[in-house]
């Protein structure tokens, strides 16, 4: 069984005993949330559409590798340099349930 999720604006497919890193959630690590699915795929094949609940388990939030923007126009002494570092929450997908 796996489901397919939304946070952070990005889409995930999911499966129980999974980790994943998405976007920083105001959460503490060691409490559990609960994501509305967008699809869930069963076992036996049946597919419903936004029934059912992924409960998560917050493990640990964090910032990922460092990206480096570096802009530059040929001829024109221009050079600037500015890294990012994004915000993540990891979480444990703990189970799929139906409603």
């Amino acid at each position: 069984m796996y489901a397919v999720i939304e946070t952070g604006g990005k889409q995930y497919k999911v499966e129980p005993g999974m980790k994943l890193r998405v976007e920083k959630l105001k959460v503490e690590p060691g409490e559990t949330v609960e994501f509305k699915p967008l699809m869930v795929r069963k076992d036996d094949g049946t597919v419903e559409f936004g029934k059912g609940k992924v409960v998560a388990e917050v493990l640990s939030h964090g910032r990922g590798k460092k990206i480096i923007v570096f802009k530059y126009r040929p001829k024109k002494n221009y050079k600037r340099w500015k890294g990012h570092r994004q915000w993540f929450t990891e979480i444990l997908i703990k189970e799929i349930k139906e409603v």
